[in-house]
């Protein structure tokens, strides 16, 4: 910390107004507001207000008090309210030994009075250095823990050869290297994911973090504090300080999956965030600067996205600064050949199974397919086929596939879901009725988990499950 810079907030805590005074002028030009209390009850209110980086807290405020008992006290105070507070003890009787059992109870240093103003100044400038260095460590503990919450990744490449896919691929190419927002569109399993990690390896960001939430699978009522984060006692559960998604992305890309999924009453939330560049944790009163660089997806449709009443217009024009549009796997089906041979030889070298070939047929019958589950459904399929699959050559079979280029039904004529039927097999009447939801949504995750009672990623380890 050079002498030029200043710092944001110090408390003076002394029953002489004299030495208020006194330290008050001394230090205004170091801290951006000097607060001074002549009591300790009043010092610890302010401090519920906005924590301070310094406290100069003095050792005896009781009439002929020398033993420093009082001062021991309110430290120990501080310290349980903010552990991280740097206290600097004003002795003035008992000297050294005074001035080391304060240190030993967690001050970080201490002044004596009379003080030398140039010993007053370099002693407060080092004690808010080190709380400036503690903040940062401390943030850095917590972004490290949220960025390593899994973002659910995949061993999927983004490969294709289609028209399709080479505008995909320029549009990337093209986009990645601005500060722009890309609003990625397309169905479940297309890979969007995939599409905001390359635009941000091809970005300035790449070497800063990529931090990834899903807003479908998130609470309303915990959105505020996974996006904003929020501070110890906000609510009943927030037993700690934590930082939210847009501070734990600062300096990098941030991915908001499933966007459109955000409820109407939150999108404000979202875009004052955006527009402001800063975020107010849960529960604290001062804002938080934030440098990121946002990447959205949507499986809604252009024309949903449109509709006041699902998504804010004036988000939507945030957001999708480019859009990208990741088309199903059905409309570009010359990439399926490229795929089946990634995903066999991927898991067959995963698994320890030796290479099998694939059958003109069989290929064909792969490339008729519709797969509405798009890529990840192929990559399930191709998975499922080196595991169970014998023999030389693959088969149709292996890749359970009912029928060649099974058609998408539209959502008017999508059957009800079974009531089971004669069948009683718990199995085959879960793939089933998970079907059925499915296809009766449009292939829409959420409303497909909702109509089953399920969670997103619980109807996401069922459809594994199935190979759906």
């Amino acid at each position: 910390m050079t002498r030029g810079q200043t710092f944001k907030r110090c408390i003076i805590v002394d029953d002489d107004p004299d030495i208020l005074l006194s330290a008050r002028l001394l230090l205004r030009d170091l801290f951006e507001e000097v607060a001074t209390f002549q009591t300790p009850e009043e010092a610890m209110a302010a401090m519920d207000e906005a924590l301070p980086d310094v406290v100069l807290l003095d050792a005896n405020f009781g009439r002929g008090a020398t033993n420093a008992a009082e001062g021991f006290h309110w430290l120990t105070e501080i310290l349980k309210h903010d552990p991280d507070a740097v206290v600097v003890m004003i002795t003035a009787h008992g000297g050294v030994q005074i001035a080391v059992e304060a240190m030993k109870r967690g001050a970080t240093d201490f002044i004596s009075k009379p003080w030398s103003n140039e010993r007053l100044l370099a002693t407060v400038r080092t004690a808010a250095a080190l709380r400036n260095t503690r903040e940062e460590a401390t943030t850095e503990r917590k972004r490290a823990a949220v960025i390593a919450t899994p973002a659910g990744g995949s061993e999927t490449p983004i490969l294709g050869n289609s028209p399709g896919m080479a505008r995909v691929f320029s549009l990337i190419e093209r986009a990645a290297p601005t500060e722009a927002n890309v609003l990625i569109l397309g169905e479940n399993g297309t890979g969007k994911e995939l599409v905001a990690r390359a635009l941000h390896e091809k970005s300035r960001r790449a070497g800063n973090v990529f931090v990834s939430v899903d807003l479908g699978a998130v609470a309303e009522n915990l959105f505020e504090s996974e996006l904003f984060g929020h501070v110890k006692g906000a609510f009943t559960d927030a037993r700690g300080d934590r930082i939210g998604r847009l501070q734990a992305a600062n300096g990098g890309t941030l991915f908001l999956d499933e966007v459109g999924n955000l409820p109407l009453h939150l999108q404000p939330k979202l875009l004052t965030a955006l527009e402001q560049r800063e975020v107010t944790p849960v529960g604290a009163n001062r804002p938080v600067p934030i440098d990121v660089r946002v990447i959205a997806a949507t499986n809604l449709p252009p024309d949903r996205l449109a509709d006041e009443g699902l998504f804010r217009q004036d988000l939507l024009f945030r957001l999708n600064t480019v859009e990208i549009d990741l088309p199903p796997l059905r409309d570009r089906r010359r990439d399926v050949p490229m795929l089946v041979d990634h995903f066999t030889g991927f898991y067959s070298r995963k698994y320890g199974k030796p290479p099998r070939a694939i059958p003109a047929d069989v290929a064909r019958a792969l490339e008729e397919y519709d797969w509405p589950g798009n890529v990840r459904a192929l990559r399930h399929a191709c998975e499922r086929a080196v595991i169970l699959g014998d023999g030389e050559a693959f088969t149709v079979d292996d890749f359970s596939l009912s029928r060649a280029a099974a058609p998408r039904p539209a959502a008017a004529t999508v059957p009800a879901a079974p009531s089971g039927g004669d069948d009683l097999n718990l199995e085959r009447a879960e793939r089933n009725m998970i079907e059925a939801a499915l296809k009766r949504h449009g292939y829409n995750i959420s409303l497909a988990a909702q109509d089953l009672g399920l969670t997103r990623a619980s109807l996401y380890r069922r459809m594994e499950k199935h190979g759906l």
